[in-house]
């Protein structure tokens, strides 16, 4: 018993100078990153004007706080990117469908918007919507974001989805059927809930490239957090502080994410 208790105690220790360590050299590298840019503004003469950036954020105008461009661009930034999540995950899942279906036309649809979406850059399908097919439908710039947006990260969805429900076991579909389910209730009440726990992290992983790639739709003039931020330094030229606050806002989103997904994933563990 001595002996097990020193070996536990051991192992208990390990881990925790191991993050001192690593929290140690993340700390270190911060210090050299802010002591070179430092060093670059000083040469080029730059002058910080750190105590501007909170106008950008809320403005206050007769005892209220009113929105400033730094917000009013992040809600758009926010919008864009629940709408397009959720289109891109119904996209991914019925294209899933089709590649597993047995008709020979779904799987041709499904693998033809595969090969499109997949090897041609979003910033092309971005630009093919909004200044070709926008103007024949009909589409704003806002719809036209979404669906591209949509359809881009949808296809890389559907390959995650696909993947995870090829991964649960043949037995399982067995089961299901045995009990005279048809095949949408067998996906619905047996697989998918399978399944989405095993593909939560790389779906994760793809809402997080969402959130990013949502900064392009500024390329069509869509006043989001990144084309907010354009605006900002072309009248103030506060390049470094605007790109800094700019980064960091995107950077807590996706890491709000992570953490949301996270919960989500512990809590289906636990259930399970």
């Amino acid at each position: 018993m001595p002996v097990a208790d020193n070996t536990g105690t051991r192992a208990g220790f390990k881990p925790t100078r191991q993050t001192l360590g690593d929290s140690l050299k993340f700390l270190a590298v911060v210090a050299v990153l802010v002591w070179l840019i430092a060093r670059g503004s000083q040469q080029l003469g730059y002058n910080w004007q750190w105590y501007q950036i909170p106008r950008y954020f809320f403005v206050l105008q007769e005892g209220r706080l009113i929105a400033g461009p730094l917000i009013t661009g992040l809600l758009v930034t926010l919008q864009i990117t629940a709408v397009s999540l959720v289109l891109a995950f119904g996209i991914g899942l019925l294209t899933a469908f089709f590649r597993l279906s047995d008709s020979l036309m779904a799987r041709f649809v499904a693998r033809t918007y595969l090969e499109i979406v997949r090897n041609t850059p979003l910033l092309v399908q971005l630009f093919f919507i909004y200044f070709v097919l926008a103007p024949i439908v009909g589409l704003g710039r806002f719809t036209s974001a979404v669906l591209a947006l949509s359809l881009f990260e949808g296809a890389y969805a559907s390959e995650i989805l696909r993947a995870g429900i090829v991964s649960i076991q043949r037995g399982q579909w067995e089961a299901a059927r045995s009990l005279g389910l048809k095949t949408l209730y067998c996906y619905r009440l047996v697989i998918l809930p399978q399944a989405l726990r095993r593909v939560l992290p790389p779906l994760t992983s793809q809402a997080i490239s969402l959130v990013k790639d949502s900064a392009l739709v500024s390329t069509i003039a869509i006043y989001d957090l990144t084309m907010q931020g354009q605006a900002i330094v072309s009248e103030t030229f506060m390049v470094f502080e605007v790109w800094f606050v700019v980064a960091a806002v995107y950077l807590i989103i996706t890491i709000a994410l992570s953490a949301v997904v996270n919960f989500m994933e512990a809590r289906l563990q636990i259930r399970t």
